[in-house]
């Protein structure tokens, strides 16, 4: 019998999303894992005998670029060729997949109701301010006038309406809706909008900064064209799309008619145009900076980065960009996949993962930290107590484990006793990671114990994956390469990850249609749920505090997703190039420019 909180939860979560899109129905596909309910979370503990690192402790090599006013005087004109990570796979914010390089394009076509300050906070960008009632169900949001599209039509409160049907059914936005909790969106008048919560959300504002559901986009001319949209989005950004062709270069040109002003009433943006090239290889984007082919270059990869600090040493004229911020690296294990639907298998793998060699194989010796949770260091949000938790590595440990595993006549896989298990270990086929995921499979395998199948794929396919196909968006990986966590609230990541993965699982837990494509390990926990959910009905830090950690320690009991270490990103510009670092706000505080995802609308030329 489902207890009285469980009742509550359900209430509050009561959105009928997916499954009003899909149709069909999900089997039940729960964890077997082998822990009871009753394993307290210290029992990770007792190996834990290293020294913890401090909240607030960087790495050697950890020196993000501060962000400064920008003092050239700025100028119109010029156009900027920037070398991206990867193709994005679509450009309709609710529906298509979005990672950095993505990120970078909508971040000009779009413009997003909210933004994140430098220091974390929330500030105004289409939303001039906003306020919500005492139980922070209801939010109004007060928008900016005489805003319009790319096509000329008028932003208003109403484009936010007629948005929502979309973003509710929306492969991306879904879960973010179902994460926040909203219910309907109402506009009030034109120039304020009433978004409408099943439930407490005192962090909801952090939503609006994410694309999927922050994102204004036409929604008449993505109903007309779905699929065309894609290719021809229509925002109301600093930039349009002039010229679209896929894995070659998409190219944007100034909105005439764009909104915002800089402090001296400039209209912007200042740029004729921006050029986005996708160059996987992360070799061949540096080189392409360096020798002029672009002007500017994102990446993730600690390596690169190592590699650019030197070209910078040697006479390069460039201007490095550097930001570590709440990320960490590693990867994700899917329990639906046995054996790693069994806590000791993903455990044990855990244990015999070598952070310092992994990172070293990445290139961050001495740039990124371990990783033990979803936040790093230097956060308000890092443990230490989970960092004490998380299952570091220790290789017999680890081989104990997974033998128990094998020797179990019960073992998930179908295989006999003593039988090695089988493991796909799948990254995106960056040199960098290849060379990661070789350490870890050279100790996998030694153990002569786990077979493993390395692949790779190029990250749309990698992203593709990993979400699966409609109804269940499950996903067929395995061990899989990923990126975790961002400088937003934690709501914004957790909340949507870890929702139930199939609407039957759903059901069972009397959470009727609260499904999340975007929970990648297809792992549920419904006490994990719950602590979520009474996260975002405070404000008060130390309950969101205390409640989160309780989370990652859960995270280190069940292991659902493994680390390397803390993502540090950069930007790298040729010299010469201004307001990409520094750019601001509307009421005039820093945007800053962290997570290799550039803001365009203020950039410029100063030569």
């Amino acid at each position: 019998m489902k207890s009285s909180w469980l009742k509550i939860i359900a209430s509050f979560f009561a959105i009928a999303l997916i499954a009003a899109a899909c149709g069909g129905s999900d089997s039940d596909s729960g964890s077997s894992d082998t822990a009871s309910s009753s394993d307290t979370e210290t029992a990770t503990t007792e190996a834990a005998e290293e020294e913890v690192i401090e909240s607030g402790t960087e790495a050697e090599g950890d020196v993000d670029t501060e962000v400064e006013e920008v003092v050239e005087e700025s100028s119109y004109g010029g156009d900027l060729i920037v070398g991206l990570e990867a193709e994005a796979t679509g450009l309709r914010p609710w529906e298509d997949p979005c990672s950095s390089p993505c990120l970078t394009m909508v971040g000009a076509i779009y413009d997003t109701v909210v933004m994140l300050r430098t220091d974390g906070t929330i500030g105004p960008w289409l939303a001039t301010d906003w306020s919500s009632n005492e139980d922070f169900t209801e939010w109004t949001f007060n928008l900016v006038e005489g805003v319009t599209f790319h096509n000329g039509k008028p932003f208003t409160a109403q484009t936010l309406v007629d948005m929502f049907p979309m973003q509710q059914v929306g492969a991306s936005a879904a879960g973010i809706v179902t994460a926040a909790a909203l219910t309907e969106v109402v506009a009030v008048d034109d120039t304020t909008v009433k978004y409408v919560l099943g439930s407490a959300h005192s962090a909801f504002p952090s939503f609006l900064v994410q694309t999927p559901l922050g994102a204004a986009f036409d929604a008449e001319a993505a109903t007309a064209d779905f699929d065309g949209y894609s290719m021809s989005p229509v925002g109301t950004g600093a930039f349009m799309i002039d010229k679209r062709d896929l894995d070659n270069e998409t190219i944007v040109v100034r909105n005439p008619n764009y909104w915002m002003n800089d402090s001296d009433g400039n209209q912007l943006p200042y740029l004729d145009s921006v050029t986005f090239r996708p160059i996987p290889d992360e070799g061949t984007r540096l080189d392409s900076l360096l020798s002029g082919t672009t002007n500017a270059m994102q990446t993730l990869r600690q390596g690169t980065i190592r590699d650019a600090r030197s070209a910078k040493e040697d006479g390069a004229d460039i201007v490095l960009l550097e930001f570590q911020g709440n990320n960490v690296g590693g990867g994700m294990y899917n329990l639906n996949n046995p054996p790693l639907d069994d806590v000791r298998v993903r455990k044990g793998l855990t244990h015999m993962n070598n952070q310092d060699a992994v990172i070293e194989a990445l290139g961050g010796t001495g740039i990124s930290l371990p990783g033990t949770q979803w936040f790093s260091p230097d956060s308000p949000w890092y443990s230490e107590k989970v960092a004490a938790a998380w299952p570091a590595f220790d290789y017999d440990a680890g081989k104990a484990l997974v033998a128990d595993y094998i020797n179990d006549p019960d073992r998930s896989d179908g295989r006999a006793v003593g039988e090695n298990i089988e493991v796909e270990l799948s990254c995106p086929p960056d040199p960098t990671l290849i060379a990661a995921i070789q350490v870890v499979e050279q100790l996998w395998s030694s153990t002569e114990m786990i077979d493993v199948n390395l692949t790779n794929y190029d990250q749309q396919t990698h992203i593709g994956y990993a979400l699966g196909a409609p109804p269940d968006f499950m996903g067929s990986h395995g061990v899989h390469c990923w990126r975790w966590s961002s400088d937003n609230d934690p709501s914004t990541e957790l909340n949507r990850q870890l929702a139930p993965h199939t609407l039957g699982v759903a059901a069972a837990y009397g959470l009727d249609g609260i499904f999340t494509p975007t929970n990648f390990p297809n792992y549920f926990d419904i006490e994990v749920f719950g602590w979520l959910v009474a996260a975002i009905g405070t404000d008060n830090f130390e309950e969101r505090y205390a409640l989160y950690e309780m989370v990652m320690m859960r995270f280190a009991r069940d292991v659902p997703v493994y680390y390397s270490g803390h993502t540090a990103t950069m930007l790298a510009v040729e010299s010469g190039i201004a307001g990409v670092n520094g750019w601001v706000l509307p009421d005039g505080t820093f945007g800053g420019q962290g997570w290799a995802i550039p803001q365009l609308n203020q950039a410029f030329w100063t030569n």
